[in-house]
């Protein structure tokens, strides 16, 4: 681990090894609680375009259409929806470390909250591939999709942009996504990955929740208004990944209003009847 934060960050977010970089997410954040990782004057210098993070060979990535649906009545069916979450959890352990590394005129709590997230994003990585060897398979096995780090490249413009896109519209559909697959888990007898997911789905609100707190935070220092904000960014962006159901009660714990709910929720059936009607 390098003596300062930056060169620190860059290190993990390089690192294209699957048992170093979630191992160096978490030593990051040790450090930095530790006071070891002060913010010096050695900061690499900020590259444009941003680079692709480090990465293994394996998944072989495709397009998120390509990625195969299996049932969950088999072992590999099982397997290959926890490698699908795991390939997320990778991914956003990269998110994170890039938030820290990118946005560098944000405040010591904003470079504490994300390495905190890049942590725990890494333990929730090593809990879903040690659940993914003990059924045979390992992280590589299964094809992944590149979608969630795209999100990144877009967005590094604007860290408020990316408070906005990434864990109040990307993570929060984890919160809807996560107790449907728990129940079919469940009804199946697989105790284990119900648990995994448990320890997932009460670490993912916070991480939204800390996503709500800079996204209003910066909107209040740019005098914005931050639902209206908010919604004209989902229309830039043409987010229509809202489709679905809502867990009202994970994303009120996470922070989200009930006026901003309703408006999710208006804005999910509008793009519908937009896209039907195409």
């Amino acid at each position: 681990m390098t003596s300062s934060l930056y060169p620190a960050v860059y290190q993990a977010l390089c690192s294209s090894d699957i048992d170093a970089k979630p191992r160096l997410a978490s030593l990051c954040h040790q450090q930095w609680l530790a006071g070891r990782l002060p913010r010096a004057a050695d900061a690499l210098p900020l590259p444009h375009p941003l680079p692709a993070p480090g990465r293994p060979a394996r998944p072989q990535l495709v397009s998120p259409f390509e990625v195969p649906r299996q049932g969950l009545g088999s072992i590999a069916g099982r397997a290959g929806l926890i490698h699908a979450i795991a390939h997320i959890e990778f991914n956003a352990i990269n998110l994170a470390l890039d938030a820290v590394w990118r946005f560098r005129d944000m405040p010591d709590a904003f470079v504490e909250d994300w390495l905190r997230v890049a942590a725990e994003e890494a333990r929730h990585f090593c809990l879903l591939r040690e659940r993914l060897q003990q059924l045979g398979f390992d992280y590589g096995d299964f094809v992944g999709h590149n979608s969630l780090w795209q999100m990144a490249v877009d967005t590094d413009h604007d860290v408020m942009v990316r408070m906005a896109l990434v864990p109040r519209v990307l993570e929060a559909r984890g919160l809807d996504a996560v107790p449907p697959i728990q129940k079919k888990l469940a009804a199946l007898g697989d105790a284990a990955t119900v648990a995994i997911l448990d320890q997932i789905f009460e670490d993912e609100i916070g991480h939204v929740q800390i996503g709500n707190y800079w996204f209003t935070t910066l909107c209040d220092a740019r005098g914005i208004e931050p639902l209206a904000c908010f919604r004209q960014l989902l229309i830039d962006y043409e987010v229509d990944n809202l489709r679905g159901a809502y867990n009202w009660e994970a994303r009120r714990a996470a922070g989200f209003s009930e006026f901003e709910l309703a408006m999710l929720e208006d804005f999910a059936v509008t793009r519908r009847r937009l896209s039907a009607g195409a």
